[in-house]
């Protein structure tokens, strides 16, 4: 890891993951104080999934990692989502503009908006549903999933804890990055695949209204810089019951 990373959101479940494999960085929650000192590296995953929650807490908790970049010469990064996709079809690229539909993917999108105009080296990375910490293997099985997608229910982008973990230190390692990068492991796999892969039962539902059936982040950009194997659910399952 480099020195002197400090990571919000240590509350957070995707903070739970990631944190046994970065004994050694700072982690910070709600309502700690920034540490002292210059440089350094700011991983800013505080913010709100709960809808219920204050999502501008996304947009907030981002503009304070960016000012605290600012005051100590920090590289920082902002984990964004690829609910900022909302409804958009195809393998969807970096360069597309962000056109969400929920309160939490716009949110988000408005955070990238002040990377945008940040005077600092900024990273902004927008993560698919990550094995472990979606809402998928923590329900309550039978699971029930909408009815599209060609009958394996939806098709999303996924990555494994661990693997998240190695990407992002591999990125923090690399001193030139595009603006936005895509993060997920390359291909996306269906939520039933996933199901099956953890023995888990599950049905379809009655359809539903607003059902996106399927999420594909294009990781042609981070495949460049951190080659990784193709999504594998087995092997997502194995990382997210280790973690």
């Amino acid at each position: 890891m480099p020195t002197d990373l400090i990571v919000t959101g240590a509350t957070g479940r995707l903070a739970r993951l990631l944190r046994p494999h970065w004994p050694d960085a700072i982690w910070l929650a709600r309502g700690d104080a920034w540490p002292q000192g210059r440089g350094g590296t700011i991983l800013n995953l505080a913010g709100v999934t709960d809808p219920q929650g204050p999502m501008e807490d996304n947009v907030t908790t981002a503009a304070a990692a960016l000012a605290e970049g600012a005051r100590r010469g920090a590289r920082v990064f902002l984990m964004s989502s690829a609910a900022v996709y909302g409804t958009a079809s195809g393998d969807l690229t970096e360069d597309m503009a962000p056109t969400p539909v929920s309160p939490y993917g716009a949110a988000k999108a408005r955070m990238e908006d002040l990377a945008r105009t940040a005077q600092i080296p900024v990273c902004v990375l927008r993560l698919g549903n990550v094995a472990g910490a979606d809402a998928l293997l923590r329900a309550t099985p039978p699971v029930t999933l909408d009815p599209v997608a060609g009958g394996r229910g939806p098709v999303r982008s996924y990555i494994g804890p661990a693997t998240l973990a190695h990407v992002l230190r591999a990125l923090m390692h690399i001193p030139d990055l595009p603006p936005v990068l895509n993060i997920a492991a390359p291909g996306p796999v269906a939520m039933a695949d996933l199901l099956d892969a953890a023995g888990l039962p599950w049905a379809f539902g009655p359809p539903r209204a607003g059902a996106i059936p399927r999420v594909a982040l294009c990781t042609a950009r981070l495949q460049a810089l951190v080659p990784l194997p193709p999504a594998d659910p087995a092997a997502m399952i194995a990382e997210g019951r280790a973690a």
